[in-house]
């Protein structure tokens, strides 16, 4: 059967809905940044650029970096932001949009973020680079989705028990990053470890401003967690969103951050954009080689 009007969206022009692309549109190899200005202070190193479009806060760039073809893509803020442009992505390359239907061969995109976090380690400084080993979910986004063949167990209840989580928010999921990805991304200047994702920036990552939280503790439980030598370094709002839904869709993902702010100690980056501009020339390099 194919695929209704209702739930796949497309433009008068054959775009789907919200990326506002066509398939001929996108590469193979596709970096992901939230803020739809950083497209551009990646696209600014390609050799060659080939299309360009926008709409709302989804900005794409298509182009040429040292004989390899990337598309950059503006995601915006949060995990219902990745739901879109993942399941937008997937439909470029794995269904035939004049027919509805899914292919019967199936593409499976290189997806890399690269993003700015906040390090929950003393001992992973501001202007550091950390790679996620793994997405911890604690926004339940995921949850929509069957996800038996993602989980790990193991790990999911023991964070459970250590921070007493509470019933009443959706149960933590844990997905691994593409190794094939972290090994080329990785070098002694990275640091690694699990990165936690928020549903939102201030109650759900423990900040207090005149509202008060559910568990004033969480922070200090989540980076006091540790796991078979896995601790959790970092927290931002989209890793675990992008990792589940690459697992399920056949897609690899890895995630690499500018830490800008170090939580543990209080402290944020004095040129946070010098530091996004080294992560951007460090991803690249190591992308191509």
């Amino acid at each position: 059967m194919p695929i209704k009007q209702s739930e796949l969206i497309l433009n008068p022009d054959g775009s789907v809905y919200h990326l506002n692309l066509r398939p001929e549109h996108i590469a193979n190899n596709i970096i992901f940044v939230g803020d739809q200005d950083r497209v551009d202070k990646i696209s600014k190193h390609f050799d060659s650029i080939e299309f360009t479009t926008q709409k709302r806060e989804f900005k794409t760039t298509t182009g040429t970096y040292k004989n390899k073809q990337f598309s950059v893509i503006s995601t915006g803020i949060g995990p219902d932001n990745i739901d879109i442009v993942l399941n937008e992505l997937d439909a470029l390359v794995n269904i035939d949009l004049k027919t509805r239907q899914p292919k019967e061969n199936l593409t499976s995109l290189n997806i890399v973020r690269m993003g700015t976090s906040g390090s929950l380690q003393a001992d992973i400084p501001v202007d550091s680079f950390v790679i996620s080993s793994h997405g911890l979910d604690l926004n339940g986004l995921l949850h929509s989705y069957q996800i038996d063949t993602i989980t790990n167990p193991e790990i999911e209840d023991a964070f459970v028990k250590h921070t007493n989580w509470s019933p009443k928010k959706a149960y933590p999921i844990i997905i691994e990053n593409s190794k094939t990805l972290e090994n080329k991304l990785k070098s002694d200047k990275t640091f690694q470890g699990i990165t936690a994702t928020a549903g939102g920036f201030y109650g759900p990552q423990g900040r207090i401003l005149r509202l008060a939280i559910q568990d004033n503790d969480l922070n200090h439980k989540i980076d006091s967690f540790s796991f078979n030598g896995h601790r959790i370094t970092n927290l931002e709002m989209e890793t675990s969103a992008i990792y589940g839904l690459s697992k399920l869709l056949g897609h690899k993902s890895c995630s690499i951050n500018a830490i800008i702010a170090n939580r543990a100690d209080g402290t944020f980056s004095k040129n946070p954009g010098k530091v996004v501009a080294e992560l951007i020339e460090y991803a690249l390099e190591k992308l191509v080689e």
